[in-house]
């Protein structure tokens, strides 16, 4: 691992970022929301985790898929994978900035939507892993994508998807198929926090953050295994 290489890469990023609005005005959505759930007084575990969930897709995800999209756009990644940095170099340099904008945003987001979580230790282990998900996500999405406005459109459904996914749990009595999403990383963050809002056994707390774990490996797997295969494309 090369720490110039890396800093290298996330200055690059960091200067896309500021320059490209319609990608870091993103992370205002999140931020919104949960100022208006605070002021109408809405509360509750699954309403405080709603503005969240749609942090980790709108800004982690989107932000990006985006900015891998732009490299290719301007095909600027391939000279990058042939470059003498390796894939970790890569893959760090390109996650770093929007893991530390995704914090940010999570962390304002906890502010302004008012939830104070009853163990934050715990709460920001699960919530740190499932940045590092969602980040392997956007990796993954902005490979399959070759442009910015492509990118847009892909990431929609997955932003459907994990958003919302705990929603479709409300329903599940009528249609089973849907106890599915029970499994999804942004219903495991809901669940684990329910848990510790109430009296807790380790294993309660230790099954959401390995499912979140679980799915960050499988996602950063088959993103390193698809950026291999761009490689030699």
């Amino acid at each position: 691992m090369n720490i110039g290489r890396i800093q290298a890469i996330f200055v690059k990023d960091y200067k896309e970022f500021t320059r490209n609005y319609a990608v870091s005005t993103m992370v205002l959505l999140p931020l919104v929301l949960a100022f208006l759930y605070n002021k109408m007084g809405i509360t509750g575990v699954e309403t405080y985790f709603l503005p969240i969930n749609l942090g980790f897709t709108a800004v982690t995800t989107f932000v990006q898929c985006c900015l891998i999209a732009e490299e290719k756009e301007k095909n600027t990644l391939r000279g990058l994978m042939l470059s003498p940095a390796t894939l970790g170099d890569i893959l760090i340099g390109k996650g770093l900035l929007v893991f530390i904008v995704s914090a940010v945003t999570i962390a304002l987001t906890i502010f302004l939507s008012g939830y104070e979580p009853a163990n934050l230790l715990l709460l920001s282990i699960g919530l740190i892993v499932s940045i590092i998900f969602y980040l392997g996500l956007g990796t993954l999405c902005g490979l399959f994508t070759k442009s910015i406005v492509e990118a847009s459109v892909f990431i929609l459904p997955v932003m459907v998807v994990f958003s919302f996914g705990p929603l479709a749990l409300t329903i599940a009595e009528q249609y089973p198929i849907l106890k599915i999403a029970e499994w999804l990383p942004s219903a495991q963050i809901v669940e684990l926090a329910y848990k510790l809002e109430g009296l807790y056994t380790l294993m309660d707390v230790t099954v959401p953050i390995l499912v979140i774990i679980a799915w960050s490996i499988a996602a950063w797997i088959l993103t390193a295994m698809i950026y291999k295969k761009r490689m030699v494309d």
